[in-house]
């Protein structure tokens, strides 16, 4: 269980990978990106589970890594800071297949693995690669079946497993992750009625829409709520937010918002860079921000 901690920390979310030059630079700013994250005090560094790039960033014409190769890499140039996808898409990937990936990643971290996970939406990129992509309802049970799988995988049961959308025969994982008893769960939406029931009852973080300290109290109260009802401890959960707001831009304005966060109960921020110069970014902010973040 991740306990949540007194001070507030700071994640990293690289989504863009449309900076000058990418056609050649594209590899050496994302290593050193997440070189100064880990080196800076950053909790957690993330990247998309997506195909094609979101068309809110220039569309599938852009360039998008693949997240899990992309994380793996990230685990041999990096020491600290954790790794998630933010957040994976419970469509690509067979649940047995994504726990044993996730496990790997974990051992290849030396435990620094998340497994970050939603329920999916980009239907562009499912037609576009001939991926099913069914109807809400559908993928939230997916997801539902999908963490239970991913439990029973990271648990000494090596049995079956017998859902309405997955049937495994053998549930087995060696080696195991190293984190104990498996790799935390994140589960990233804001939807009241599914996705919160789903992190009281499967998970240990939470990455909620930043969209306003009073929108971001009501979907706690939501999840309080849940946990109350299902006889789990909300306070195990660590709480996150992902924001657009740059707090290399204005540190102070940043700091002050994020003490009325921190009064709510959240405990990491995720940004991403702001400008064409991501490592540039990164240092000003593990050096302005972070240390300051760390007393909230």
């Amino acid at each position: 269980m991740v306990a949540t901690v007194g001070y507030m920390r700071l994640g990293v979310h690289y989504a863009n990978f449309t900076h000058p030059d990418w056609g050649t630079t594209l590899e050496d700013r994302l290593t050193e990106t997440a070189t100064v994250a880990d080196q800076g005090g950053v909790s957690l560094f993330t990247v998309m589970d997506h195909w094609f790039q979101m068309e809110n960033l220039g569309g599938p014409e852009q360039p998008m890594l693949e997240g899990y190769t992309t994380l793996g890499y990230l685990a041999a140039v990096t020491e600290r800071v954790r790794l998630s996808l933010l957040v994976t898409g419970v469509t690509y990937r067979h649940p047995g297949l994504l726990a044993k990936t996730v496990t790997t990643l974990d051992r290849l971290s030396r435990g620094r693995a998340l497994l970050g996970i939603g329920a999916a939406w980009y239907d562009r990129e499912h037609a576009g690669l001939g991926v099913p992509f069914p109807s809400t309802s559908e993928r939230f049970e997916r997801l539902e079946e999908t963490l239970q799988v991913c439990l029973q995988m990271w648990s000494p049961n090596d049995g079956p497993y017998d859902g309405a959308h997955y049937r495994l025969a053998e549930t087995v994982n060696v080696p195991p992750a190293y984190a104990d008893p498996h790799p935390p769960i994140l589960i990233g939406g804001s939807g009241e009625r599914k996705t919160l029931r789903l992190v009281a009852q499967y998970a240990q973080m939470c990455n909620l829409f930043g969209e306003s300290s009073d929108v971001v109290a009501h979907k706690l109260d939501v999840l309080r709520g849940h946990c109350d009802a299902l006889g789990t401890d909300y306070d195990g959960i660590e709480k996150s937010i992902i924001l657009m707001a740059d707090p290399a831009a204005d540190p102070d304005g940043f700091l002050r918002e994020m003490e009325t966060y921190a009064a709510l109960g959240i405990d990491t921020v995720c940004v991403g860079p702001a400008d064409d110069d991501p490592v540039a970014w990164t240092t000003n902010v593990c050096e302005r921000v972070v240390p300051r973040l760390d007393a909230v």
